[in-house]
């Protein structure tokens, strides 16, 4: 009979039947989502109208935050999840502060590495230890590839 060729994602148009590939990736898009808002939640994470929108490997960010440490925490916490690569902040802030730097860890780095470069101090690691709160869960728990927050010091 021979080689027949199909259109690729029809049957699911045709027949009511199963899902095409971008309903599938609809759906992924929207329960990944509602576990990345979950993710915020948990960590107590004050932000009003919190919503989370995902498409592909972009999350876009809303509400209002408490504060721009609380802001940056969101960011965080989304952006250093599997799957995303940018996260698109349209949050805003109740109280406006200056923003953290932020810093992607990599092989050899510890958090008194890291205030070194920053602080000129290594013995600053708490400060960027709690800054990192809850998503770090000890000092010595971080990854290549993870972002962190590197706040301003207060003088």
């Amino acid at each position: 009979m021979g080689l027949f060729s199909f259109i690729k994602n029809a049957g699911a148009k045709v027949f009511g039947i199963g899902k095409t590939t971008e309903e599938e990736a609809a759906e992924a898009a929207v329960e990944k989502a509602s576990k990345l808002t979950d993710a915020v939640r948990s960590l107590d994470l004050n932000v009003e109208n919190l919503q989370v929108n995902v498409e592909g490997d972009l999350a876009t960010v809303y509400g209002e935050a408490e504060n721009q440490a609380t802001r940056e925490k969101v960011v965080l916490v989304v952006g250093n999840t599997e799957g995303i690569a940018s996260v698109d902040d349209q949050m805003t802030t109740a109280v406006q502060e200056p923003e953290a730097q932020f810093h992607t860890v990599v092989s050899g780095d510890s958090l008194s590495k890291i205030a070194k470069v920053y602080y000129g101090n290594a013995m600053k690691y708490p400060e960027i230890f709690e800054a990192n709160k809850p998503m770090l869960t000890h000092p010595d728990k971080i990854y290549p590839g993870q972002v962190l927050r590197i706040p301003v010091l207060e003088q």
